[in-house]
């Protein structure tokens, strides 16, 4: 099975002079603050402490980069936080319009809260990659706090309001590590494609 051995942290880079050039596949991980990024990095890394969790919103201001080895994770602003100041969103909107512009991104995975399903900029951020043609996978994160039943509901729900089947959608837990080997093997089918 595909595993990441050796994740490191590379840079940070607040504007688009700082994205960093690499002839390596990037995949991006994007989603509205608090759902989950760097939690789901931590998992996917097999490494607890790579990406800096937080439990205040709003964390990630920056675009992040990770050196997977034949891949690197680009750890984009979480959106949608209310908390900041209407200059610090236009910000971050402007850093990731400027990322997705470059066409550096692989593939994405656009995460969402499996309990509370997408919102406004969770699919405004869908029709956007959707419209640039840019690959994505939906990730349903905190699904350990769900019955199993009440994620297959859920799961339904949010393939209906991404209109994609519910096959593309992967419901995973960073608690739990529920999902991981799915998100892998989605990882090694972006790579080898």
């Amino acid at each position: 099975m595909f595993n990441i051995t050796n994740a490191e942290f590379i840079t940070s880079a607040a504007c688009k002079e700082q994205f960093i050039q690499t002839d390596k596949p990037v995949i991006a991980i994007c989603g509205k603050s608090n759902v989950g990024k760097s939690s789901f990095i931590n998992m996917v890394t097999n490494r607890k402490k790579l990406a800096k969790v937080s439990k205040d919103p709003g964390r990630t201001r920056l675009v992040n980069y990770f050196d997977c080895g034949n891949f690197i994770l680009a750890d984009l602003p979480g959106y949608g936080y209310a908390s900041v100041s209407k200059q610090e969103k236009l910000k971050w909107a402007r850093l990731m319009e400027d990322f997705f512009a470059e066409k550096r991104a692989c593939h994405v995975f656009a995460l969402c809260d499996i309990r509370h399903g997408p919102n406004a900029d969770d699919l405004q951020m869908a029709d956007y990659l959707y419209h640039n043609i840019i690959p994505f996978t939906i990730i349903a994160t905190k699904a350990d706090k769900l019955s199993r039943a009440q994620t297959g509901r859920s799961v339904q729900s949010i393939a209906t309001a991404y209109k994609c089947g519910a096959g593309d959608i992967i419901a995973t837990s960073a608690q739990t590590r529920q999902g991981l080997e799915k998100v892998l093997e989605k990882i090694e089918l972006i790579l080898n494609t």
